[in-house]
């Protein structure tokens, strides 16, 4: 899908979405380095406790990228709000992986706080969860 935005901030935070995602669902997970903030803190679906930091962060989005095989992933209905350096991203994203022999197809939401340094963008928090049951 393609999702275009009109205002050039948008765009430019749009894309560094895109390509955060692109490095753990289709690249190299490593790749992540160049988007998360070294003090990244993430909420997510299947950990207890926050990761806390770029390397935690990476090290999960990682780990489910090696344990799984991704077919598909897309995100949906995304909106950005912009508040100066700050933005934060949400969207509902579809996708289906290979994992342990079974494969599964679920959706869910996301949602990206980026901050803008040294004139890059930069994700500083995440949470995201599978749609409540």
């Amino acid at each position: 899908m393609t999702i275009s935005f009109n205002d050039p901030v948008k765009q430019e935070i749009w894309a560094t979405l895109r390509a955060l995602n692109d490095a753990w669902t289709q690249g190299d997970p490593d790749d992540l380095v160049n988007y998360f903030h070294p003090n990244m803190v993430a909420i997510t679906a299947t950990d207890r406790l926050r990761r806390d930091g770029a390397a935690e962060c990476l090290a999960g989005w990682k780990g489910f990228a090696e344990a799984t095989q991704i077919h598909h992933w897309e995100e949906i209905d995304p909106v950005i709000h912009v508040y100066g350096d700050a933005a934060v991203v949400a969207y509902y994203f579809d996708m289906s992986f290979t994992m342990g022999g079974q494969t599964i197809n679920m959706g869910g939401r996301d949602m990206f706080f980026f901050a803008r340094e040294k004139g890059r963008w930069w994700a500083v928090a995440d949470q995201f969860s599978a749609y409540p049951a």
